[in-house]
This record gives structure tokens, sequence and C-alpha cells, in this order.
């Protein structure tokens, strides 16, 4: 059985930062992608920061330059490193794990991605 678990999530101020981790375990024969994802209330999930096997990673735009996605494979954990939040930030965030060549389009969303953690929170305070 395949489990992703987020963790890291929490409340800070606009300008802070978090860490957060997805441990994952459970056998897939092939990965093409791991991302973040994040949701707001009233919003659609939408992708944060996504990890390729055999190319650089991609972000959304709200995100370049503050968030880097990276991955410990010997621990089977996947990170991401959130600098200068803003309130535009809260939301849950989810990984996801993708088992098909279409989480590598440019427009690759949800519906790209099989196996999902719960999410964790993060709240950011103005």
């Amino acid at each position: 059985q395949v489990q992703l678990v987020e963790s890291g999530g929490g409340s800070v101020q606009a300008g802070g930062s978090l860490r957060l981790s997805c441990v994952t375990s459970g056998y897939i024969a092939v990965t093409y992608c791991m991302a973040w994802f994040r949701q707001a209330p009233g919003k659609e999930r939408e992708a944060v920061a996504t990890s390729f096997s055999n190319r650089s990673p991609r972000y959304a735009n709200s995100v370049k330059g503050r968030f880097t996605i990276s991955q410990d494979r010997d621990k089977n954990t996947l990170y991401l490193q959130m600098n200068s939040l803003q309130p535009e930030g809260t939301a849950m965030y989810y990984c996801a794990k993708s088992t098909t060549y279409s989480c590598y389009a440019a427009g690759a969303t949800s519906i790209d991605y099989r196996y999902w953690g719960k999410g964790t929170q993060v709240t950011v305070s103005s």
C-alpha cells in the first residue's frame, strides 16, 4: 500500500519560513514526478513545485525564487522549503506522486497524480 505523509506545516508571520516534508512508503514500479500542491478555501488545487527524475524542478510563478523542492531518495522524503511566506500562501499543502508521463506537461494538474497525502496546513498571518 502506497502512503504519503506530510508534516511541517504551521502558523507563521509574513516573511517567515517553513519546511514541509513528505515521507513516502510502499512500492511503485515507476514514478515520473513528485509534486507539492496547495489548496486554499474556495479555490482549486494548484501545483506549487514539481520534481522530476531527469530535469530541473518546475515552480509556479507565484513562488519562484522563494520556494525550493528537493528529494532525499535514501529517506524516501520530498521536501518543500518555503521562504518569504505571504498571507496568500495560506492553504492546505499536499504532496503527490505521479506514475504517468503526463505530469511532465507544463499544464499538468492534480488529475495527473495518482497518489496523495492527507495534507498539512500552512497559515501565514500579516
